[in-house]
């Protein structure tokens, strides 16, 4: 009697792997994760180019709901986000340096969302270089992804 229950549960489990599979392809769509990492290419080039206000516009929503965690500090709103960037990479002449985002990893939650985690660098001419972890929730608008939620970590050392 017991084979037979575990047969059955068995064949049940089998025959519902083809609904459990076409369901969890149904987001997975190259090219809307392509246009997720784009948003984080046009960051980098903006950053590595000194251009701020671009760096977070085309990354950012513009929208009183963003949030930005890191360091124990929360951050709302875009206008809070942008300002909290100027102050800590151009006040008082500040070397923004060159930015480097790695190991992306893209997960589409639903056709108009999903996470964007990885690894970044900033390398500085004369301070030591700074890294950690980031996951990015993200939203298709009609601007394109932009991110809505950032969870930023700096690493203990990075290197040089």
């Amino acid at each position: 009697m017991r084979r037979a229950i575990v047969g059955r549960v068995a064949a049940l489990a089998l025959a519902s792997l083809p609904a459990c599979t076409s369901s969890a392809s149904a987001y997975r769509d190259k090219d809307q994760s392509d246009a997720m990492e784009a948003v984080l290419r046009t960051q980098e080039s903006a950053w590595n180019h000194g251009d701020l206000e671009r760096f977070v516009s085309e990354g950012y929503l513009n929208s009183p709901s963003l949030t930005f965690f890191s360091g124990g500090d929360v951050s709302r709103g875009f206008d809070h986000l942008l300002e909290r960037y100027r102050k800590r990479y151009q006040e008082d002449g500040r070397e923004m340096g060159h930015l480097s985002f790695t190991d992306l990893e893209t997960l589409l939650l639903d056709p108009s969302s999903g996470i964007v985690r990885g690894r970044w660098r900033l390398e500085f001419v004369k301070e030591p270089a700074i890294g950690g972890l980031f996951t990015l929730v993200m939203q298709r608008t009609s601007d394109g992804w932009r991110i809505v939620h950032d969870h930023t970590s700096i690493a203990a050392k990075t290197g040089s």
